[in-house]
């Protein structure tokens, strides 16, 4: 049987492990948490590398992918650096092809209520999530784009695609050099709620992007929100439905009563791919279309 195995810097809290059947073949997947501590996991990766069919890099990205341009996490890099031989991947592949189906998945199963309540979406980054960006700006959604907001505490929202591509020529070198804490939750700092700049939640119908920017920074009021996000555990579904999120759109697959993260799928696909590297943006998509992966959506407050 295949293994992929994502290990994270985020809280151990999160930890699952499952078996499925993808493409006809069985493959465990697994998900590791180390608690904030990169060395800990580079220390696991060493442990697992050619045990395992394909590692994930959970909790922290490796680099940010914006139209095409790669910018590596230099922070993030010692954590992987005594993997010789097990493939890993950071969930940019996924996050480039799976992700760009949210916005029409949106339009066609809540078009009305969208409509009703206007086409407006906030996504929490917008350079790091580039297939969500690309999805909602292609379907005509008024966007804000929060990389500046959320990411770096300036009061600055962002609203268009080359807003974003500017920024990230400007930014990006510099901090991809920071501690990856200063520009991202990590260990237990994933659970601590922290709101700001509220008004952008307020305006927006949508709230799309990673789930642990959307909890750390919503208000407590969001109610008739449709919140697109990836990785949920049945604790995240708990406090979107208190905080009263209208619906939860996961773009990656539920399995066992969560979503797993971008990273630990993607993993799973170049385990189940058999090819031992990771794989370019069209043999994903192409994979997706046989494994006929689509977003789901659950009615939280009816």
């Amino acid at each position: 049987m295949k293994k992929a195995v994502s290990i994270s810097i985020g809280s151990s809290k999160r930890d699952k492990a499952v078996e499925v059947t993808l493409l006809g073949q069985k493959i465990g997947i697994e998900r590791i948490g180390t608690d904030g501590d990169m060395e800990a996991a580079a220390l696991k990766y060493k442990e697992l590398d050619g045990k395992v069919d394909a590692f994930g890099v959970g909790g922290g990205d490796l680099g940010i992918l914006v139209d095409g341009k790669w910018y590596e996490f230099h922070s993030v890099k010692p954590m992987v650096r005594f993997i010789k031989k097990t493939p890993v991947v950071d969930g940019s592949g996924l996050r480039n092809t799976l992700e760009n189906k949210a916005a029409p998945f949106i339009l066609e199963k809540l078009g009305g209520y969208i409509q009703e309540k206007g086409k407006k979406a906030l996504v929490m980054t917008g350079a790091d999530r580039w297939g969500l960006t690309r999805s909602f700006l292609d379907a005509g959604f008024d966007c804000t784009f929060g990389d500046m907001l959320f990411s770096l505490d300036i009061p600055i929202a962002l609203h268009t695609d080359k807003q974003i591509k500017i920024i990230a020529a400007l930014l990006l070198p510099i901090a991809t050099r920071l501690p990856f804490e200063w520009i991202y939750p990590v260990g237990e700092k994933q659970e601590e709620r922290k709101p700001k700049f509220t008004r952008y939640f307020a305006e927006a119908t949508v709230v799309a992007g990673d789930c642990h920017y959307i909890k750390r920074y919503m208000p407590d009021d969001m109610r008739g929100k449709i919140v697109v996000t990836n990785t949920t555990t049945p604790e995240d579904v708990a406090l979107f439905r208190q905080t009263g999120v209208k619906y939860l759109v996961t773009t990656t697959p539920v399995l066992e009563g969560r979503s797993f993260g971008t990273n630990m799928m993607e993993a799973a696909l170049v385990a189940i791919s058999g090819k031992n590297r990771p794989l370019t943006l069209p043999e994903y998509s192409e994979m997706l279309e046989q494994l006929h992966f689509e977003p789901q959506l659950q009615e939280l407050n009816p």
